[in-house]
């Protein structure tokens, strides 16, 4: 048997009408509703902040490129389209 814990929190009125028009379409219960939404919450959260720890780690290495030369690239970028709309 897993272990669970309960976890308290306060939700607005319009949050509960909600999840309680949610849950009555779903046939689904108010605390089934919410665990789901804080477990697929917790994974979207803990996916970002691996991906950013992924690109943190990637420029501790050196493998970042320099903010003059994405800025350079992006300038000529735009020079090349301001260029085409005068035409």
């Amino acid at each position: 048997m897993s272990k669970t814990a309960v976890v308290t929190t306060r939700l607005d009125p319009d949050t509960i009408d909600l999840i309680d028009r949610v849950t009555a379409a779903r046939g689904q219960s108010r605390s089934k509703f919410i665990a789901r939404a804080v477990v697929e919450a917790a994974r979207r959260e803990a996916e970002f902040l691996a991906f950013v720890q992924e690109g943190i780690d990637q420029l501790d290495r050196g493998e970042g490129i320099p903010h003059e030369e994405v800025k350079a690239k992006l300038d000529a970028l735009i020079a090349k389209h301001e260029a085409r709309c005068r035409v």
